[in-house]
């Protein structure tokens, strides 16, 4: 075996996966994990805490919740959906993204599982940042991740919440990040930029997508789009009076789902939102905030599946 395979960081991982294993698996105490591996109780404590934060330890529960499946069967019949999933909502905290995160994840990971080659396109947001840390690493050469929008801000800084990089980093796949920017000055910049190879090659991809999973992002002055830097607040009024309850990948749209045809959405470079999509759009959206914009999303047939908590399902079914 090769030399290399014994590095450092290698090391404390399978330290901390013999730790993770001792402590879920075995039952052992901190106390027992520590004699068993040589080490102190503090480090044991340091070790198995690592086996979580790498996610090399998985908790699921083996039994369905009733409740949730049941607001699923729900809401997939009431707005034609091929795929609603909804996770527990803790009733002090109901829109925590933990449960939404971990759903989503276990729904990918069988994605993933397949030997044939699948494209998974992404936008951006916490929910999809939060889902790509709760999957496992897995090795997954033969799929694809493409992003659906630009990584950078509006003052050139890149976003937080890519989670393109980082899912193809933690499956070990090919990825292509968008090459244009979230906004052009004007149309005819955009028709420039999009006339690129670079920008071809990533669209096309996008619109080949097998699996595509996106956030859901609400138009009131806490708007990613304006909290952002690229909605000022007169651009927020002049579209509010437009109409727009909602954005997918930027693309901001109105009460029944319609993309607006508005001098924002002529500058947005993201790749394009297609009503009734014909390969899988899968939403991760949950709040009070999001709900106006969750169920134009879903009249308008934005979007095939939804990944939510119990709370907003049961909002979403009133």
């Amino acid at each position: 075996m090769s030399a290399d395979r014994f590095t450092p960081e290698t090391t404390r991982l399978d330290d901390a996966a013999r730790a993770g294993w001792l402590y879920y698996v075995a039952g052992n105490t901190q106390d027992q994990i520590a004699r068993k591996l040589g080490v102190s109780r503090q480090s044991a404590q340091r070790l198995v805490a690592m086996a979580l934060s790498e996610r090399l330890v998985k908790v699921r529960l083996d039994h369905p919740i009733g409740r949730c499946m049941d607001l699923a069967a729900a809401l997939t019949d009431r707005y034609g959906l091929t795929l609603a999933e909804v996770a527990p909502s803790d009733p002090e905290a109901p829109d925590l993204l933990a449960g939404i995160a971990i759903a989503a994840a276990a729904l990918l990971e069988r994605v993933l599982k397949s030997p044939e080659r699948r494209i998974v396109s992404l936008g951006t947001g916490r929910n999809l940042r939060a889902m790509v840390e709760q999957l496992p690493r897995m090795t997954c050469p033969q799929h694809v991740v493409v992003s659906r929008l630009g990584n950078m801000m509006q003052d050139g800084s890149a976003t937080p919440y890519n989670a393109t990089i980082r899912l193809a980093e933690r499956i070990g796949a090919p990825h292509f990040p968008y090459p244009l920017p979230v906004l052009a000055r004007d149309p005819a910049e955009l028709a420039a930029m999009q006339a690129q190879q670079a920008a071809r090659n990533t669209i096309d991809l996008c619109a080949r997508a097998d699996l595509s999973l996106v956030g859901i992002g609400q138009m009131d002055m806490t708007a990613p789009l304006h909290v952002d830097g690229f909605l000022s607040e007169a651009e927020m009024a002049e579209l509010a009076r437009a109409g727009a309850v909602g954005e997918i990948t930027s693309w901001v749209y109105d009460a029944q789902g319609r993309i607006l045809d508005c001098a924002f959405n002529r500058r947005v470079a993201s790749a394009p939102l297609p009503c009734r999509p014909a390969r899988d759009v899968i939403a991760l959206a949950s709040g009070q905030s999001k709900l106006p914009a969750i169920r134009a999303a879903l009249a308008g047939r934005l979007i095939t599946g939804l990944v939510t908590s119990e709370a907003t399902a049961e909002r979403l079914l009133d």
